[in-house]
């Protein structure tokens, strides 16, 4: 992962990006505002943690500027205070906020997040674009509403079930509560109640898991739900085939 630090505090930014530099990142460092922008604007970074207090041209402008150039994340890095700032920093476009002392585990935490939204986000984006989807070696085919084991066997499926699993794997590493699975699957109608889904879950795991009484593929969530653990690539083919 690459960062781009924009801070022109000399003491704040060794310390931060020796820090990340250890966290096996690499951190390119700008002094201030129009360097990080020359930067940011010019090469492909990750993640971007600009303090909002530069000399010349200031973070808020070197946000903006960003942002119609790139999605690419921004973590704003404000004087305790400077609420309005903050306030519009977010409002612009920054992914989050850090104020000034801060510790430096909050900010490997906070870039974590920001990292994980992103990639959870871009995971989203290409999944729900997706024709058919795999995860650890099965495939289940949207067009053809099949599922196929990873030695290429078809796998018999209730409609009901292959609806919820293609909930779950359209939604992979999030946790999903019995009445979210419920409301993208059988909607609110009147036979439809929280029991099914784990009636529908136990069967789902009769068929992938390799060992349904202890389930590595659809966890269960104390009090929270189910979560489907599995990575899951994406495959898009033409509604007409290769040509």
């Amino acid at each position: 992962m690459r960062i781009l630090l924009v801070e022109d505090e000399a003491k704040v930014s060794t310390f931060v990006a020796r820090g990340l530099t250890e966290e096996r990142f690499a951190v390119d460092v700008a002094r201030d505002g129009k360097s990080g922008l020359d930067l940011a604007t010019t090469y492909h970074y990750d993640l971007v943690i600009l303090d909002l207090m530069l000399p010349g041209m200031g973070g808020l402008d070197v946000l903006r500027r960003v942002r119609t150039h790139s999605p690419v994340p921004v973590l704003i890095l404000t004087a305790r205070g400077e609420d309005l700032d903050r306030i519009l920093g977010l409002e612009m476009g920054a992914d989050d906020y850090l104020a000034k002392p801060f510790n430096p585990r909050e900010l490997l935490a906070r870039i974590n997040a920001v990292l994980r939204r992103q990639a959870a986000a871009q995971t989203i984006s290409t999944i729900h674009g997706a024709t058919a989807l795999t995860f650890a070696g099965w495939r289940i085919d949207f067009r053809l509403r099949e599922l196929r084991n990873p030695a290429g066997a078809r796998v018999a499926m209730t409609s009901a079930e292959f609806d919820l699993l293609r909930a779950l794997c359209e939604r992979p590493g999030r946790v999903l509560s019995r009445d979210s699975l419920l409301d993208l699957t059988q909607g609110r109608n009147a036979g439809s109640f929280e029991r099914s889904i784990d009636v529908l879950i136990s069967r789902i795991r009769r068929k992938i898991e390799p060992d349904p009484q202890d389930a590595t593929m659809i966890k269960t969530v104390r009090s929270g739900g189910y979560i489907f653990t599995p990575a899951v690539e994406a495959i898009t083919v033409p509604i007409n085939g290769p040509s």
